[in-house]
C-alpha cells in the first residue's frame, strides 16, 4: 500500500472514530450505553492513533507533536477500555472511563481540526503558518475546546451505568 492510499485509510478511520465518538459522547449524556457503536469508537479511534505513528517522519526519526498526542490518545483509551470492559464502570471507574473516552475523542478531533486548517484550501488561507496560528484556528479550537469541556462536564455528572443482569 502506497503512502497514498494509507494516508487515506488513516483519514477513514479517524472520521469513523469521530462520528462514533460524537453519537456515543450524546447517548452518554442519556446514559445510554449503545456497546456496539462504543466498540466502534473505541476500536477506530485506537486504530486511528496508533496508524498516525506510520505516517512519516516516524516517531524513531523526529518526536513530533502529533506522536505525542497519539501517545497521551493510547493511554488514555487504555484506561478507557480497561474501565469499560474490566472494571465495567462500576464506582469511580464510570467517570474515569467518560473522561478518558471523551478526552480521547477530543484530542481526535483537535487533530481533526488542524489538519482541515493544513489541508482545506479555504481554511489554510485562513491560517496559513505550518503548524497555523492565526487568529481563526485560534478561535475554532476554542470552540472545541469550550464545547467539549461543558459537555465531558455534563456527562460525568449525568451518565449512570445500569447493571445488567
Amino acid at each position: 500500500m502506497n503512502l497514498t492510499t494509507f494516508t487515506m485509510a488513516h483519514v477513514i478511520i479517524s472520521l469513523v472514530a469521530i462520528v462514533a465518538g460524537l453519537v456515543v459522547m450524546f447517548g452518554m449524556l442519556g446514559s445510554r450505553q449503545m456497546p456496539g457503536l462504543t466498540w466502534t469508537f473505541l476500536a477506530f479511534t485506537i486504530l486511528a492513533s496508533a496508524s498516525g505513528f506510520l505516517i512519516p517522519p516516524l516517531l524513531f526519526d523526529k518526536l513530533l507533536p502529533s506522536h505525542i498526542i497519539g501517545i497521551l490518545s493510547l493511554v488514555l483509551l487504555a484506561i478507557a477500555c480497561f474501565a469499560r470492559y474490566r472494571k465495567r464502570q462500576t464506582g469511580a471507574w464510570r467517570w474515569i472511563y467518560a473522561l478518558s473516552a471523551l478526552v480521547s475523542l477530543y484530542l481526535n478531533v483537535f487533530v481533526f481540526v488542524i489538519q482541515s486548517f493544513l489541508k482545506v484550501p479555504a481554511l489554510h488561507a485562513l491560517a496559513p503558518s505550518v503548524p497555523p496560528a492565526e487568529l481563526p484556528f485560534i478561535v475554532v479550537q476554542g470552540i472545541v475546546l469550550a464545547f467539549f469541556v461543558v459537555v465531558i462536564i455534563g456527562v460525568i455528572r449525568r451518565y449512570r451505568v445500569t447493571p445488567t443482569a
